[in-house]
């Protein structure tokens, strides 16, 4: 029997779907979580367009946890540099080691969006929450788009990762913050700010993703306890096993496509994406063929 699609007030359409559908929407969540294109816009257009109901806030956040484990694994690298080199530079009290200087910049600037995220978080997943209406999701791709734009036409891409600072990592943390509005994206919002402060394009994109983890993290840590706190159904923590498993996969190959495009190419792409998507969701509600 499918299951309630709001849970102790969470919005759990997910169940209702069922696991192939879900795994299908995984597939796509996956691709769109880390691309600058929103993945909130494709939970909302893709359900719409399949006749399905959408999966709910609830899904969306809880995918975090997949995005978190494909951003991990493909820069691993980076990672495990991070966390290494921070310990050895407390161990010896050297805390002008650039790892170490990094790797607080990067947790001062999570702290914007952990206040936000906890100040707006029962409006944010609450059953038929506003925020997630398309005409919401439709402005705010337009808006994003725009700005991507303008940080592409505008500024040089000279800078590399060596040489931010503490102000640079603010700025794209509180950058973030955009994010919690749903069409906004936080791949998009923080590499926006960073192409902005002229970094590289695929420095910018490394940028945005080591920056995001912990945020990344928070977030799938706060909706599964939520979940937990709810007394999700077995049926809909199976369900969501899949959807993770399947978006994780799909994940790792959207960086990977992401970083091949900003190093050979630029972020147009996705500038051009974003337009048209805001475009075809504002048109669709006013035309009344998406709901």
């Amino acid at each position: 029997m499918a299951a309630e699609a709001c849970t102790q007030g969470l919005d759990t359409g997910f169940i209702e779907l069922g696991a192939a559908k879900v795994a299908a929407l995984g597939v796509v969540q996956g691709i769109t979580e880390l691309l600058p294109i929103s993945s909130t816009a494709h939970m909302r257009i893709v359900p719409a367009l399949l006749g399905w109901r959408d999966p709910g806030s609830a899904f969306s956040a809880a995918m975090q946890m997949a995005a978190l484990a494909a951003v991990i694994s493909y820069f691993w690298g980076d990672v495990r540099g991070l966390a290494v080199g921070s310990i050895a530079a407390m161990q010896r009290r050297d805390f002008r080691d650039w790892r170490f200087r990094f790797t607080t910049w990067i947790m001062l600037a999570t702290l914007p969006i952990v206040i936000f995220g906890v100040v707006l978080s029962k409006s944010l997943n609450a059953c038929g929450s506003s925020f997630r209406s398309l005409w919401v999701i439709g402005a705010s791709s337009i808006v994003m788009s725009l700005l991507l734009a303008t940080a592409e036409k505008f500024c040089s891409h000279r800078r590399t990762l060596d040489n931010v600072s503490l102000k640079d990592a603010m700025i794209v943390g509180l950058a973030q913050v955009g994010a919690l509005i749903p069409g906004v994206s936080r791949s998009g919002s923080t590499l926006t700010a960073a192409l902005f402060l002229d970094l590289e394009r695929d420095e910018a994109a490394r940028f945005s993703f080591l920056l995001g983890l912990p945020a990344i993290f928070l977030a799938g840590v706060k909706e599964f306890y939520e979940l937990f706190k709810a007394h999700l159904p077995a049926e809909g923590w199976m369900i969501l096993g899949v959807g993770i498993g399947v978006a994780s996969i799909s994940a790792f190959f959207a960086i990977w496509g992401l970083m091949r495009i900003l190093e050979r190419f630029s972020s147009w792409p996705f500038v051009i994406y974003r337009f048209l998507i805001g475009v075809v969701l504002l048109v669709g509600v006013a035309q009344g063929w998406l709901q």
